[in-house]
């Protein structure tokens, strides 16, 4: 009847009832008090709680009162851990009233010590900490997330210039390879290395390279203005500027950029004609299509890097011309 909130329990108390209630460090003594406190427990918790019993024993104290000793777990109708983890004990005294058992007291133990005035069960305190607990883990949830966000940054920086690295750029490659087959627009690339760059660390220093390649980058942002374009250490001293629906005549323009902001470092380069650090860039544009992999794009700048290279450095070479422009 209890664990099913039957109000027809009131009526197993005896008229000289005495017990203590769960939450409570008073004895009542009055029957109609016990009752008020009864259905006050049912008004708090109205559905069905799941008695898990443990152990139960009877003693016969006379022909008239038995004892009823029972340990037990309660699974209330909410989410809660406190409750349904603790052992609750409870111990009944039956007397036999005009052929009648009656309940004459009631006595239980169990963690009830966040129970607060006008309840039984420390609902309010349990879902108090839910919330709590709930707050918790949507902290920890999104600590989490922005750990997993740094840590994905991190793994596609590349450390010294603070660019996209090789890795991000070989996943954005395919990415913007496979949308561009799709939709049909050209995709252009820019790969360029600084010349003579082994020389320039030779004669200032790793430090000063360090500071080369970081400056370089920024030049190669600034000239990379969309907001598509891509650019990436590709290693050592070669970068790439990857170009979604660009022709070859705008992945052309913005190496002159890219080529123009370097000289604008003016880096100090004693071994290179114009005294200056200066970069040799390839240029290639295509259609992706299904008959080739996006490999051939890199391939066709790198070609052209190649050719600009042998020409004497410090100038662009398209993949699709013979002709290089300083």
């Amino acid at each position: 009847m209890y664990a099913s909130r039957d109000d027809r329990l009131t009526e197993r108390f005896s008229e000289n009832f005495s017990g203590y209630t769960g939450g409570g460090n008073f004895l009542v003594k009055d029957r109609g008090e016990w009752v008020k406190i009864t259905r006050q427990d049912f008004s708090q918790v109205t559905g069905r709680i799941r008695i898990e019993m443990l152990d139960l024993s009877l003693q016969e104290i006379s022909d008239e009162v038995v004892v009823a000793t029972a340990f037990f777990h309660i699974h209330l109708p909410i989410h809660e851990e406190i409750l349904s983890r603790e052992t609750a004990r409870l111990v009944l005294i039956f007397r036999l009233e005009r052929e009648d058992w009656k309940i004459v007291h009631s006595g239980i133990s169990i963690p009830y010590y966040l129970v607060r005035d006008g309840e039984v069960y420390p609902i309010r305190g349990l879902h108090e900490r839910n919330q709590e607990l709930q707050v918790l883990v949507d902290e920890r949830t999104k600590a989490l997330e922005e750990a997993n966000d740094k840590l994905e940054v991190l793994s596609n920086t590349d450390g010294l210039t603070g660019i996209a690295n090789r890795r991000y750029f070989d996943i954005m490659l395919n990415q913007e390879w496979n949308r561009a087959h799709r939709a049909g627009t050209p995709l252009s690339l820019v790969i360029l290395d600084v010349d003579l760059f082994k020389n320039f660390n030779d004669r200032y220093g790793h430090i000063a390279g360090d500071n080369c390649l970081k400056s370089l980058a920024g030049a190669l942002t600034k000239a990379a203005r969309r907001a598509g374009d891509l650019v990436a250490r590709y290693g050592g001293e070669e970068f790439v500027v990857l170009l979604p629906e660009s022709s070859e005549q705008d992945a052309l323009e913005t190496a002159r950029l890219i080529q123009q902001e370097t000289w604008s470092l003016k880096l100090p380069h004693a071994e290179m004609p114009a005294g200056i650090v200066t970069v040799s860039l390839g240029v290639a544009c295509l259609v992706p299509s299904s008959q080739h992999s996006p490999e051939i794009l890199l391939q066709r700048a790198d070609s052209a890097l190649y050719r600009a290279k042998q020409l004497g450095r410090n100038r662009m070479q398209s993949a699709t011309s013979n002709q290089a422009w300083m």
